[in-house]
């Protein structure tokens, strides 16, 4: 047994409602992933993680408040598990293709890239997560 090598800890950190929030979140999730050794898709996930950051600014977030944005080791070798924490109502969803308007993109970038997507219930709010097989660089 290698005592040595200790798997990932978990990331969090607490992000207020304002506009400078989505390039730090990106930037938290860069640093974490380099941390991590997880070279594999990090492009693909601090996408998603900016997506899922804008979604919580501009729909789960009452002013005044912030969203928490969670990153998790999965268990198996060099998953990467993305979670935001809004406080916000509603239940998000990938926009319907006829639909005509230019927002709503977000959620169908991650439902692409990410290998699984969903919401859970939180109170108050949501949690909207993605997650992520990688494989660690060597």
């Amino acid at each position: 047994m290698n005592t040595e090598t200790h798997p990932p800890s978990p990331r969090e950190r607490f992000y207020r409602r304002e506009r400078q929030s989505v390039p730090a979140a990106r930037a938290f999730t860069r640093d974490a992933l380099v941390d991590w050794g997880v070279r594999e898709r990090s492009y693909d996930i601090v996408l998603c993680v900016s997506e899922l950051a804008t979604n919580a600014l501009v729909h789960g977030v009452p002013p005044g408040r912030g969203f928490l944005l969670r990153l998790l080791p999965l268990p198996y070798e060099g998953g990467v598990r993305v979670e935001v924490h809004d406080s916000g109502g509603g239940v998000p969803a990938v926009p319907q293709a006829e639909a005509p308007d230019e927002g709503g993109r977000g959620l169908l970038l991650v439902s692409e890239l990410a290998d699984k997507w969903g919401v859970g219930e939180r109170a108050p709010g949501k949690i909207v997560w993605c997650e992520f097989a990688t494989c660690p660089s060597g």
